[in-house]
């Protein structure tokens, strides 16, 4: 979080500015970084402003995963993908409930169809330019499928994915190879960057026309930017703001891997000059460890693949509710069942348990990997010689942290159920089939099950018998955001809208600070970096034809 505190994000006109460029980029994440070198690159004078000490935002934690669908490679290996079927797909997925294929618009509302067709029509697009320019140089990932390849909308299930070239084989540095190198071309574009500095509100002409930022800048006061053409967000989503997620969140969420510079601070500034709000109940999410989001932990990283095969997930009562290995986005939705006759969350905190096999050879630091190697920080991690001592102490661990999780407990049931949850789950690897909750039958979840023993095996490589001794392990798992996906709507140039669908004159939005169209879907990887590029790409392109102010 900025140590430069908030204030009043109410619009001011200026009488001077100290100093003046043709558009002002306002956060330096992914978004904002891409904004700044396509802007640049049109010959404009760009200033880039981050609240942040350091560049990167979420973007630098990140794979960086990049989604762009019919990208080069896949049309020079000859797979086709074809424009309506994957609108269709991505329709699918975002708007289950109003889906139909043969709909004009497959469900969707107009605003819906043409950000998702943006998507398609330029994320190759802007790949290219940043590949061409030496900014984002890329390798493909033709193996990498979709998130949900087996749907009959999706036509293309491998082949959308894109990496930073030079990221390590784990691809677990790709957010600091992007970030580095996107940084570096910025200011060979002669972008000029500014760190420590957070935008407080926007500068208006007597029209109503977004002329500039007032921005308070460390160790330096309050100073004032005009934007000739455009002042363009791309500040990250409402991750770390207590309230905001409280209020408009429809999840009971602990906290999130989001940069801590992401506090939704576009939100009340663009509202302040009538930009309309949209899609603010939804987040990218992810399992995260409960007790590093407690302890508001900085190192925290989404568990975006849960290692182990011989692991499972169980409840307060010590069994299981969820197949464990399903991509986070939908692995967090486990968290947050509703119970109308308690009226309780009673899974809002889960218990990873795993044993000596998958600690040996599933143990990673890697995106946020619960079971970590010896001589990590394991705070987290319970362990035991026998499951009922580490049933009783999963239960006195969460009886200490229950007065932070609404007085949720592990019930006395817990101790008696679990050995019959192994027992069944054994069972089920034993055999290959998940009779429960169907693990292991969908290619995303075997994208995800991570690193286990190539031997012996078992019938299910994401499924093995938890062993029959010591020593057992446990960790606390709850839902969490990756980033907020609401904020202001846009259209798909970029341009903030207001109440009426206008457009605020020379105001733009990208990435996690606006409204996602995706809604509750998370397509496939890289589904937030694709289309963050896309849309960079066009802001950029349409600010640049704004009359100068």
């Amino acid at each position: 979080m900025s140590d430069i505190p908030r204030k009043s994000a109410a619009a001011v006109k200026a009488e001077r500015f100290d100093d003046v460029f043709d558009m002002v980029i306002v956060g330096a994440g992914a978004a904002g970084l891409a904004c700044a070198l396509f802007a640049a690159w049109q010959d404009n004078k760009v200033l880039l402003l981050e609240k942040a000490a350091e560049l990167g935002g979420t973007a630098k934690k990140a794979a960086f995963w990049y989604w762009v669908p019919n990208n080069r490679p896949m049309r020079e290996l000859g797979i086709k993908d074809n424009r309506d079927d994957c609108i269709r797909y991505m329709a699918r997925l975002s708007r289950p409930e109003t889906y139909s294929p043969d709909l004009p618009r497959y469900g969707m509302t107009q605003w819906e169809f043409d950000m998702c067709a943006a998507i398609y029509d330029n994320a190759s697009p802007a790949a290219e330019l940043l590949a061409e320019k030496g900014a984002l140089e890329y390798r493909h990932c033709p193996e990498v499928t979709d998130y949900w390849a087996e749907l009959p909308e999706d036509k293309a299930p491998k082949g959308r994915v894109l990496l930073p070239k030079g990221a390590c084989d784990s691809m677990s540095d790709g957010g600091a190879v992007a970030v580095r190198s996107m940084s570096e071309a910025a200011r060979r574009a002669g972008v000029e960057i500014r760190t420590n500095c957070r935008v407080q509100r926007l500068i208006v002409d007597d029209s109503g026309a977004v002329t500039g930022v007032e921005a308070d800048v460390a160790d330096q006061g309050t100073v004032t930017f005009k934007a000739r053409k455009a002042v363009i967000f791309g500040s990250g989503g409402f991750t770390h703001n207590k309230t905001m997620r409280k209020n408009f969140l429809s999840a009971p969420v602990f906290g999130g891997c989001a940069a801590r510079s992401n506090e939704g601070d576009f939100v009340p500034i663009g509202t302040a000059v009538g930009a309309e709000l949209r899609n603010m109940n939804y987040a990218w999410m992810c399992p995260i460890v409960l007790e590093k989001a407690l302890n508001d932990d900085p190192s925290l990283v989404g568990t975006f693949s849960p290692s182990g095969d011989s692991m499972i997930y169980v409840n307060q009562h010590g069994k299981r509710v969820t197949n464990e290995k399903l991509a986070y986005n939908e692995s967090a939705q486990a968290f947050f069942s509703w119970d109308p006759a308690t009226s309780k969350y009673p899974n809002l905190v889960l218990a990873a348990i795993w044993d000596s096999r998958s600690q040996r050879h599933s143990a990673s630091t890697e995106y946020g990997r619960f079971i970590v190697p010896e001589g990590n920080n394991d705070a987290h991690v319970i362990k035991a010689d026998t499951l009922a001592e580490l049933a009783q102490k999963i239960r006195e661990r969460v009886a200490q942290l229950s007065p932070q999780i609404g007085n949720l407990t592990f019930g006395d049931d817990f101790e008696a159920n679990l050995p019959a949850t192994v027992e069944r789950f054994n069972g089920f690897a034993k055999n290959g089939r998940d009779l429960e909750f169907q693990r292991g039958e969908r290619p995303v979840e075997l994208l995800f099950n991570g690193p286990t023993a190539p031997e012996p095996s078992a019938p299910n490589p994401t499924m093995y018998p938890l062993a029959d001794s010591g020593p057992y392990y446990a960790a606390l798992l709850t839902g969490g955001n990756l980033d907020t996906k609401g904020g202001p709507v846009t259209n798909p140039n970029g341009q903030v809208l207001d109440h009426m669908g206008n457009a605020i004159a020379g105001l733009y939005g990208v990435g996690n600070c606006v409204a996602s169209a995706s809604a509750r879907a998370y397509w496939a990887g890289g589904a937030t970096l694709g289309p963050i590029l896309a849309y960079a790409y066009l802001a950029a392109r349409s600010a640049q034809k704004e009359p100068p102010r």
